[in-house]
């Protein structure tokens, strides 16, 4: 029997910021999880490439407000930090 994965977890060592943006934060990369676990089925962020979280700015985010899609980056960005890479994003 296998846990489901816990963002909260993943995320605590990069978090910083007031509750209310924390929680965002977590609410965001939530939400960029299981979309795409739904189109690729990669559950864990470990198992991401860069092209999902890029499709996922472009792609899923296509309709939504300036606003919106900001911060997203910015929760994109954090999950890169925490994975450690080096990729770039822009909008």
């Amino acid at each position: 029997m296998s846990k489901p994965f816990d963002m909260e977890i993943f995320l605590a060592g990069v978090l910083t910021g007031s509750h209310a943006t924390r929680q965002r934060h977590l609410r965001q990369a939530k939400t960029i999880q299981h979309e795409i676990a739904k189109r690729w089925q990669r559950a864990t962020p470990w198992a991401w490439q860069r092209k999902h979280l890029v499709w996922f700015l472009e792609h899923y985010l296509a309709g939504r407000n300036d606003t919106t899609r900001y911060y997203y980056l910015l929760t994109v960005r954090l999950l890169a930090r925490r994975l450690e890479t080096s990729w770039t994003f822009n909008l």
